[in-house]
């Protein structure tokens, strides 16, 4: 990482065909690692071909820091005035039905010139552009509870594998870039995010019966305890999820890096970060290289879905930005409804 000096009036990278001017480079948005904004481009030119793998031809929010992790940040939507005429861009909603302009990550050129203005790392829509009716990920996030531990994630992380095993459905981890682990399936094309989200709610369900001492699904948050939740709203329609090889706006830069399921139980998410990423890819290759080779059928989470339904479970509850659903249970957290 380079030393904090004095700031450089600017610099210009040449980038998939496009020449990119860096404004202050010299800046410092990571102190933990005195990493620049020259830094976190170079970072992502490192993790290039995994990351448009991952992400790319995907729509992505733009989160901005203007003064680097610590300082105060702000989502744009809407692609600002002013954006290149190379920029790709592509029209998307938001829950209540406003739409906005959203960069498309078409290639590095885009994550750079995003970069530029101030973004660490992307928010992404589960579909690519081509096909925007289809959601072709399953996307697991487990998100630890006040006093959970990361080694009662990895146990988690391990039950959401083996009843994926289970159903025949490869998945692959990573982490959040923060406390918890994301777990991911690449899908075949043919469901919508409606029905992306059921099947994650049937697999939530399934685990919590199976694993209740570790594992929750239920959204209320006083009703959860010191458990993992698996929070299935994740898969949503226009839910964005923060992006694998994306760096957290944390002081050190720790990075939502994929992993190999062996690696699960060892590893130190604190010591993923944009200054040991790059080496380690260099080292032991993308563990998510195979996934989009592989795409699953969401077949059997739906089967389960099915049965749930069938046995009298109504639909889980949505976020409040959300129309109200069919079959939809009270948006009233269970102690208030009590009080009332």
């Amino acid at each position: 990482m380079a030393s904090p000096g004095s700031q450089s009036a600017g610099q210009t990278v040449e980038v998939s065909g496009q020449r990119i001017d860096i404004s202050n480079p010299d800046k410092i948005f990571f102190p933990g690692l005195g990493a620049t904004k020259l830094d976190v481009v170079g970072y992502y030119l490192a993790v290039a071909g995994p990351l448009l793998s991952a992400t790319g031809g995907r729509p992505a929010m733009l989160q901005r820091f203007p003064d680097g992790a610590l300082g105060k940040s702000f989502f744009q939507k809407r692609v600002p005035p002013g954006a290149p005429d190379w920029l790709q861009t592509v029209e998307v909603s938001t829950p209540n039905g406003t739409t906005s302009n959203a960069l498309v990550i078409a290639d590095l050129a885009h994550v750079v010139w995003a970069v530029n203005l101030g973004c660490l790392g992307f928010h992404v829509w589960p579909f690519r552009v081509e096909d925007e009716a289809h959601a072709d990920e399953l996307r697991i996030d487990l998100d630890p509870q006040p006093g959970v531990v990361f080694d009662q994630v990895r146990e988690a992380a391990g039950c959401v594998r083996a009843l994926l095993d289970e159903f025949g459905i490869m998945a692959y981890p990573k982490t959040s870039g923060n406390r918890g682990l994301h777990v991911y399936s690449r899908l075949q094309p043919r469901w919508d995010a409606t029905e992306v989200r059921a099947a994650a709610v049937a697999l939530a369900r399934e685990l919590e019966r199976r694993r209740p001492d570790l594992v929750t699904a239920n959204w209320w948050k006083e009703e959860r305890g010191q458990r993992v939740f698996v929070d299935f709203n994740q898969n949503a329609p226009h839910k964005t999820v923060f992006g694998a090889w994306s760096a957290r706006s944390r002081t050190d830069a720790q990075v939502s890096a994929p992993l190999a399921w062996a690696e699960v139980a060892s590893v130190d998410p604190d010591e993923l970060t944009i200054a040991t990423v790059p080496e380690r890819l260099q080292r032991l290759g993308d563990p998510w290289a195979s996934m989009p080779d592989h795409p699953q059928s969401l077949e059997p989470l739906l089967q389960l879905a099915a049965r749930d339904r069938a046995a009298g479970l109504r639909d889980a509850p949505w976020p409040p930005q959300y129309p109200k659903q069919p079959d939809e249970p009270s948006r009233v957290a269970p102690s208030r409804a009590k009080k009332d």
